[in-house]
This record gives structure tokens, C-alpha cells and sequence, in this order.
């Protein structure tokens, strides 16, 4: 079975060029998006945003000399997006299974979500050293059997 893949598209939803006024930063693992994207939408209230999405997502804004790279194009991209867009708010957003923790940091079991924490606050320092007046809310995600909870993490 073959599949085209159309030369042209058109979608009929108007363009908003209101400002976004809040950025995500979170891992580009796909499996997330969905439940992700409901959270901000529904809990949150910020049906849309900008998105950072990195491997790893904070984590490549937590110092770690695996991802220096990372870190300098993820603050670069950041800062842009801060004075380009008038952000207000950034959020950042770990999931569970990060391959970035296990294959990058080689971290397994409760090391990783105990690693994801405190990479979460330092990656909201890192955030605060860009804009000191930016609010910035941060979350660790987790697995139910049907769903996802998001916790919490005081930064």
C-alpha cells in the first residue's frame, strides 16, 4: 500500500497574532504531547504556548556537562523567545521513562525522577537569571493506569 502525501494543504482556523505570553519547556518525547497538551489546556488554563521541546526538556537547563550543547542552544532559543514574544510565564514540564535521563545521564528507576526534581530547579534558576520578572511554574508528570497526574514542584 502506497500512501500520497498531499502537495498542498489548507486549514480554514483564523490566525491569532495575540501574544502567547507563555513558553513550555518540556522533553520532545511525542508520547507526551497529548496528555501534556490537556493539562496546559485544562488545569492550567493556556490553550496555547509556546514550546521549547528538547531531550531531556529542563533538564538540558540544569547544568549537566552530558548536555552543555544543549544548554547553550536551549538558553539562546529561550531568551529569544522571552524578549520576542513578551513571555510572562514559563512552565516547565518533566515526563516519566525519560530516555534522556537513562541514556544520556545513565540514571534508572527512582534516580531518575529524584534527578528530574532538582534538575527542575535549577533549570527554573537558570530561567529567573534570563528574566527575574518571569513567573515560572514547574510540574513532574507521572503514569496512572489510565492518565497522567502532574505534580507540583516547588521551585
Amino acid at each position: 500500500m502506497v500512501i500520497t502525501k498531499p502537495t498542498t494543504f489548507e486549514i480554514h482556523a483564523t490566525f491569532d497574532a495575540t501574544s502567547i505570553e507563555t513558553a513550555v519547556v518540556c522533553c520532545s518525547d511525542g508520547r507526551f504531547v497529548g496528555p501534556m497538551d490537556e493539562f496546559l489546556r485544562r488545569a492550567l488554563g493556556i490553550p496555547r504556548y509556546d514550546c521549547l521541546a528538547v531531550p531531556g526538556g529542563a533538564a538540558c537547563l540544569a547544568g549537566h556537562f552530558a548536555a552543555w550543547r544543549e544548554e547553550e542552544a536551549a538558553t539562546f532559543q529561550l531568551k529569544f523567545l522571552i524578549e520576542m514574544h513578551a513571555l510572562h510565564r514559563i512552565v516547565l514540564i518533566a515526563h516519566p521513562d525519560c530516555g534522556f535521563y537513562s541514556k544520556r545521564l545513565r540514571l534508572f528507576g527512582s534516580e531518575i525522577e529524584e534527578q528530574q526534581r532538582r534538575d527542575i530547579v535549577t533549570a527554573a534558576h537558570r530561567v529567573r537569571s534570563l528574566a527575574p520578572r518571569l513567573e515560572i511554574d514547574a510540574f513532574v508528570s507521572r503514569r496512572l493506569p489510565a492518565g497522567m497526574r502532574f505534580e507540583a514542584v516547588k521551585v
